[in-house]
């Protein structure tokens, strides 16, 4: 991992499974720009043995979201800070922005099943980062607050998509235009997380998982998660064709006959 405190990252591996786990503990895993560009180079870097990716933040909270020091004159040292990319052109600011999107974008990577465990605080960025992995496992004290409004911004990693295409737009636009908090029970009835379990449970539970997805044939989830990800633009006869192309691959691939002509 770099040396960097801005960083705020480490990435471990055991096996078929890596470890991203936020590791800023005293800033509550506050984030800035370079956590999103390590986070896109370590996803991507990622050796096709890794089937599973965990998504963890130390301490008591998951992450309380943007560094607040970016919003100080001082700012961070080597980070831009949202007054220096407003004094950029569009085109480069919007591009600046797409490089910190990317880190999220990875990891809807299809080889790669990525589950965030999510405890205390997931504030903005951090909200943002769950909504990035494909499933979340809450602890029972987790709060979801997408809180870039009260700072005169607005989500932009990814996460107005994602919320509503989980919860609806009328349940997204609640959260994120007042910028309230989601406690766990909520976001499990609302179908944001996947389940909410006592904090002290979040860590086995979790490995519980791990193991469950790291059972099951490789092609088969990797396709699935393919068509997942696609069918909220394709129209139905569009995705079943999608389906019926995948269903194939599969079956020559259980018959030994995937890869012959």
């Amino acid at each position: 991992m770099p040396a960097e405190a801005g960083f705020s990252l480490e990435l471990s591996r055991a096996g078929e499974l890596a470890t991203v786990t936020l590791n800023r503990p005293h800033k509550r895993n506050a984030q800035n720009p370079l956590t999103w560009t390590w986070l896109e180079r370590a996803v991507n870097a990622l050796p096709g043995t890794v089937r599973v990716l965990l998504v963890r933040g130390d301490g008591s909270s998951f992450s309380a979201g943007l560094d607040r020091a970016l919003l100080t004159p001082e700012g961070l040292p080597g980070v831009s800070n949202p007054m220096e990319l407003a004094a950029l052109s569009e085109d480069e600011a919007t591009r600046q922005i797409a490089s910190y999107q990317a880190g999220f974008a990875a990891l809807a990577r299809p080889g790669v099943v990525s589950v965030a465990l999510v405890q205390g605080h997931a504030v903005g960025a951090g909200f943002q980062l769950a909504l990035a992995c494909d499933l979340r496992i809450a602890a029972a004290d987790a709060q979801f607050t997408m809180a870039e409004v009260s700072l005169g911004l607005v989500p932009d990693l990814g996460g107005t998509k994602r919320l509503v295409e989980l919860v609806g737009y009328s349940r997204a636009a609640g959260i994120c235009l007042t910028g309230r908090r989601v406690p766990a029970a909520e976001a499990d009835r609302i179908g944001l997380v996947s389940a909410v379990v006592p904090p002290e449970q979040l860590a086995a539970v979790g490995g519980q998982l791990v193991s469950r997805l790291l059972a099951l044939p490789r092609t088969a989830v990797t396709e699935t998660k393919a068509l997942l990800l696609a069918a909220s633009g394709r129209s139905q006869p569009e995705q079943e064709a999608a389906e019926r192309a995948a269903q194939y691959r599969q079956l020559r691939e259980l018959t030994g006959l995937h890869g012959e002509a």
